[in-house]
């Protein structure tokens, strides 16, 4: 990854609220619970991914979660198979509770407990 590239927007030194993660909902990590609590989140099969997954339909980096201090999002990093978004193909998409991501054969449900509405962070109320 570049980090120079400016279509990489990343979020620097924002606290992130509690409670974020997504779950995968089926297949082999099915019930596995992955916390968003960083502000950037890389979900991948490679050995440099935060979250290293070993699914082959996952490109090495592909794609990250996190906060950007307005709200949660996904990004996908220029991944071979996309990144879709409650069945659209997003290359950057802000998240809702109850949104589901699909990375490669992985479905992940998106839950922001205590994150009711994504304009008003946690830490504002």
């Amino acid at each position: 990854m570049d980090d120079s590239d400016p279509g990489l927007e990343r979020a620097v030194g924002r606290p992130v609220p509690a409670g974020a993660y997504v779950r995968v909902l089926g297949g082999f990590y099915e019930g596995l619970e992955l916390p968003i609590d960083r502000e950037w989140l890389v979900l991948g099969r490679g050995r440099s991914a935060e979250m290293m997954l070993a699914e082959p339909t996952l490109s090495r980096a592909h794609a990250a979660v996190g906060y950007d201090g307005g709200g949660f999002f996904v990004q996908d990093l220029r991944s071979t198979n996309g990144t879709l978004v409650n069945g659209e193909r997003r290359e950057r998409a802000a998240l809702q509770d109850g949104d589901e991501i699909q990375i490669g054969r992985l479905h992940l449900l998106v839950r922001l407990l205590g994150f009711a509405d994504a304009d008003v962070p946690l830490d504002a109320a």
